[in-house]
């Protein structure tokens, strides 16, 4: 089984406190935290994009 994919121990821990966190708000203040949460997914995926293009110009 390919485990490159799998949770680290740190990684699960901050998971947990996170859902334990959205078993709180409700509805609207889940779609706002669900909201910012995935554009801070895109802004770190444009920096990764980024660094990769820029380590093949090096």
């Amino acid at each position: 089984m390919d485990q490159t994919n799998n949770l680290g121990l740190e990684q699960q821990f901050r998971l947990t406190v996170i859902r334990n966190k959205l078993v709180k708000l409700n509805t609207k203040e889940s779609r706002s935290y669900l909201h910012l949460t995935l554009q801070y997914m895109l802004i770190k995926d444009n920096i990764i994009k980024f660094l990769v293009k820029k380590q093949r110009i090096i």
